[in-house]
């Protein structure tokens, strides 16, 4: 593995009621966080690509974690996302090095298909700063139900030259839906929107 891995958390957040309403099946959330090494923190790398390979690792190595915490199959995911927080020694391409060229493929495989983008955030940051990182309906990025997001935060990360990646997947959307738009059981997951 080209990631060196400080320590890794995995959370489930379980929405059991919500404005007085039960949710049953309750709505969950599980979110797995890797604490990295920045290979590159304080200099100027033109090459990124060790960092795009240590996204693709973390990818498939997140999701499963979240699969697992869930205790679903990868079939019964539902809606995904990733985030990552550099710290002040780095800069903000390193998370997009990490996020976007090739962490999907193994999260997408982690949670079977994945046709729609994953959404992402990333932003700067020091030790125990919240992270939000949203959330989108797997296979159909019109699916409003799953518009959502869940909040990180370790208390010793991200060092000044730590990078904090966070992948997240739930088994459902938000809790009590009423917006409209496309249903999740009317999705057809062919082209990412739909």
């Amino acid at each position: 593995m080209k990631a060196n891995i400080r320590k890794i958390a995995v959370t489930v957040e379980e929405t059991l009621t919500e404005m007085g309403q039960t949710i049953a099946p309750p709505t969950r959330k599980a979110v797995s966080i890797a604490v990295i090494e920045n290979p590159f923190a304080g200099t100027y790398q033109e090459d990124l690509s060790d960092l795009i390979e240590i996204g693709a690792e973390l990818g498939g190595l997140l999701g499963d974690r979240c699969v697992a915490a869930l205790g679903i199959t990868p079939a019964q995911a539902e809606s995904y996302g990733k985030s990552a927080m550099v710290g002040e020694n780095g800069e903000l391409e390193h998370a997009a090095a990490i996020l976007h060229p090739k962490l999907g493929a193994p999260l997408r495989k982690a949670v079977e298909k994945g046709a729609a983008l994953v959404p992402s955030s990333k932003k700067m940051g020091s030790p125990g700063q919240v992270l939000d990182v949203p959330l989108g309906h797997k296979d159909a990025a019109y699916v409003r139900s799953h518009f959502d997001g869940i909040e990180v935060r370790l208390n010793d990360a991200p060092r000044a030259n730590e990078i904090l990646v966070a992948v997240a997947v739930t088994d459902s959307g938000r809790p009590l839906p009423r917006v409209g738009g496309l249903e999740a059981k009317e999705a057809k997951g062919e082209d990412g929107l739909r």
